[in-house]
């Protein structure tokens, strides 16, 4: 059997990545070229500045994509892009490289949606079996996803308002922690107590539906009425206590989501799932089904999950045309093609 090999190119945020994947499970390389230290004077992702990166960084990335797996592109399968959901001018950065290529190569363009990117990046760790649940926790999303068979997946929940890791850089930005603040709020919080009673909206209702807006304002009333008053807040508390009630809401919709699906397996993906507090909660009360969390390396925004989920979508024969555009609100109901 012929080898395949799958150049992926992940850019739909403030993260240029390169990577490429040997017969579907392979990991050859991975190259990751950060943008958090040009952001962090921001507190957030400036799109303008973002795209400029990926400007400046996506041929050298995609060349040593290549000397690292010790790979030709005449080797090469496929071209595998993320071409929504994120930042439309980071997107079309990534898309118009891998669109260039893939033609100069006379090489079939697979369209791979970023947040399956998430989800299929936990084939890292073992084989997937189906029908599964999916936890998709990121900066901008918050999602249960229900996958009846590769590539088929269907959101049973959404947030209606922030997303949780979004939620995480606002309550840090108040409290004066370097963006982004979910790693430094996650290791206060093992620090701390839960003695500050905020808000766990919506955790009692019958739906499969978040929301953090609320605890997001109650976490910055407190302590803008503490500062007023020049009142002290203890630090690793406000951590201990904003987490708890971020877990409790997860835990909760989680648990309602494998009760109205049974599954046998549950898979936590997207950069929150890197949370040390989210895979304790997880090891405690997620007892009956098998709980499967990417490796740290593959938590964050990479390309090497988007090559893991453009391998089930060439599987599909899902191959788009060279004049695929970018969907910075694509809705993650099937990836399209």
């Amino acid at each position: 059997m012929t080898d395949r090999y799958i150049l992926a190119i992940e850019s739909s945020c403030d993260e240029t990545s390169v990577a490429v994947l040997k017969n579907d499970t392979e990991l050859l390389s991975n190259i990751i070229a950060s943008q958090i230290e040009s952001h962090k004077r921001f507190g957030g992702v400036v799109p303008e500045v973002a795209s400029r990166h990926h400007v400046e960084v996506i041929t050298t990335c995609i060349e040593d994509a290549l000397a690292e797996a010790e790979v030709a592109a005449s080797d090469l399968t496929a071209v595998a892009v993320t071409y929504g959901p994120g930042l439309v001018g980071a997107l079309l950065v990534g898309m118009a490289a891998a669109k260039a290529f893939a033609w100069a190569h006379g090489l079939p363009l697979i369209p791979v949606n970023h947040m399956a990117g998430h989800l299929m990046a936990a084939r890292e760790v073992k084989e997937l079996t189906y029908p599964l649940m999916a936890l998709l926790v990121s900066g901008g999303h918050t999602e249960l996803v229900y996958v009846s068979a590769p590539g088929d997946y269907h959101i049973v929940g959404e947030t209606r308002d922030d997303a949780v890791g979004e939620a995480y850089d606002k309550v840090g930005r108040v409290m004066g922690l370097t963006y982004p603040a979910g790693r430094e709020i996650d290791e206060l919080a093992h620090k701390g107590q839960d003695v500050y009673d905020f808000p766990r909206a919506m955790i009692k209702e019958d739906n499969l539906e978040f929301s953090f807006s609320g605890l997001k304002s109650a976490f910055i009333n407190l302590h803008h009425n503490a500062t007023q008053k020049g009142e002290e807040l203890v630090l690793e508390n406000l951590c201990a206590s904003f987490q708890a009630a971020v877990m409790d809401i997860l835990m909760a919709k989680t648990k309602k989501a494998l009760e109205r699906y049974p599954v046998e397996m549950l898979v936590v993906a997207g950069g929150v799932a890197a949370n040390q507090g989210l895979r304790e909660r997880l090891v405690e009360e997620i007892i009956d089904v098998d709980v499967v969390i990417p490796p740290l390396r593959l938590c964050g925004d990479n390309a090497g999950m988007i090559a893991l989920a453009a391998a089930v979508e060439y599987a599909k024969g899902n191959i788009a045309s060279l004049d695929l555009n970018a969907k910075p609100s694509l809705v993650f109901e099937g990836v399209e093609g």
